[in-house]
């Protein structure tokens, strides 16, 4: 198992990295019929330009028979990272905010834990103290927030904290900061009999507890940072399953082309990302035969969401990092790059 990655999708470093954002914090802790031609009203939040058109272009050439390029249903497969591609990933990874505000909860089932450093630190709310944790620490908390319980315990408390948690800049639900141009692309793809997956490198468990509600994708389509589960009784004498602290799967770069093989077995034909995260899975997606559709979704529209690259000379960020190299690749091998500033009439659904 590879030490430079935390349990259940938080890469250490990254995670580092986003403590230091912790000032902003809150206070508290349907598929429609198929279409191929004629798009006419479909996508109606994208702007005309060459990335509507390119995936108009790419579900034509893919689901229409007399096409050369034909791809049965059972082979349309398409994979979506999720942070910085389907919702919102500043100032933090909603994960990350996730494992913070369950600090709280946790110590007051294991009081000990309020004497107990990291813990001690975290709960005392001190910003800077908590930017300035170790490593070690830091998996301390992950361990703490995301492990050691029923699976079922854990997808009521993420169910739970969803809704109540609040985004620091919109007071709204994580769950309604979702880039609706991306929903209509999943819908789209969904009705041209596309299966749809996430493959993302945070916690499998955890976006599997909203998929579905979210984004119409059922549980056994999410591909995530995944650890072990162990088999056992209880006093009832029932089975359950409990999350274990052990890494099985780090879905993240390379691991997500690996992860991809290991829960899809096929080899997508198009893939959609927004960070250097996800350059394996696009390259992967574009090597095979055929028609093949490769998306990076740009963040440079500050007024309506955030603005971060370094690409293209936007500011520099360690989450969601869109580098300039990334950037010239993308050009290079033919890949679309999505300006939320120049391609998307709105971002939110709630957006007018």
């Amino acid at each position: 198992m590879r030490r430079d990655r935390s349990q259940d999708g938080i890469n250490r470093r990254s995670l580092l990295a986003t403590l230091v954002l912790l000032p902003t914090l809150p206070e508290t802790l349907v598929p429609a019929a198929a279409q191929t031609e004629a798009p006419g009203g479909l996508l109606p939040s994208w702007r005309e330009g060459p990335a509507k058109q390119a995936i108009f272009d790419f579900v034509h050439a893919t689901t229409e028979q007399s096409s050369p390029t034909y791809v049965a249903p059972d082979d349309r497969v398409a994979v979506f990272d999720q942070d910085g591609t389907l919702w919102v990933e500043q100032p933090m990874y909603t994960q990350v905010a996730y494992c913070l505000e369950r600090i709280p909860a946790v110590a007051a089932k294991k009081p000990e834990l309020r004497s107990i450093e990291p813990f001690k630190t975290v709960l005392s709310g001190n910003r800077e103290a908590i930017a300035k944790l170790s490593l070690r620490d830091l998996e301390k908390i992950l361990v703490a927030t995301l492990t050691g319980m029923p699976v079922e315990e854990f997808q009521s408390e993420v169910s739970r904290w969803l809704e109540t948690a609040r985004h620091p800049r919109w007071n709204r639900p994580y769950t309604e900061l979702i880039f609706h141009p991306m929903q209509e692309v999943l819908r789209y793809l969904q009705s041209n009999a596309f299966k749809t997956y996430i493959v993302t490198g945070g916690g499998q468990d955890f976006a599997r507890v909203y998929a579905a509600k979210v984004y119409g994708i059922p549980p056994e389509q999410v591909v995530g940072t995944a650890g072990t589960t162990k088999f056992g009784y209880g006093r009832d004498g029932k089975p359950f399953l409990t999350k274990e602290p052990k890494l099985l799967l780090n879905d993240d770069k390379a691991g997500k082309v690996e992860g991809i093989y290991f829960m899809i077995g096929r080899r997508p034909i198009a893939a959609f990302g927004n960070s250097v995260g996800d350059r394996e899975m696009l390259e992967y997606t574009r090597a095979g035969q055929g028609a093949r559709l490769a998306m990076l979704v740009l963040h440079d529209d500050a007024s309506r969401e955030y603005v971060y690259g370094p690409a293209t000379g936007l500011p520099d960020s360690k989450i969601g990092t869109f580098t300039p190299m990334l950037y010239d690749e993308a050009r290079k091998q033919g890949w679309t790059v999505i300006s939320m500033k120049n391609d998307w009439n709105r971002i939110f659904a709630f957006d007018v």
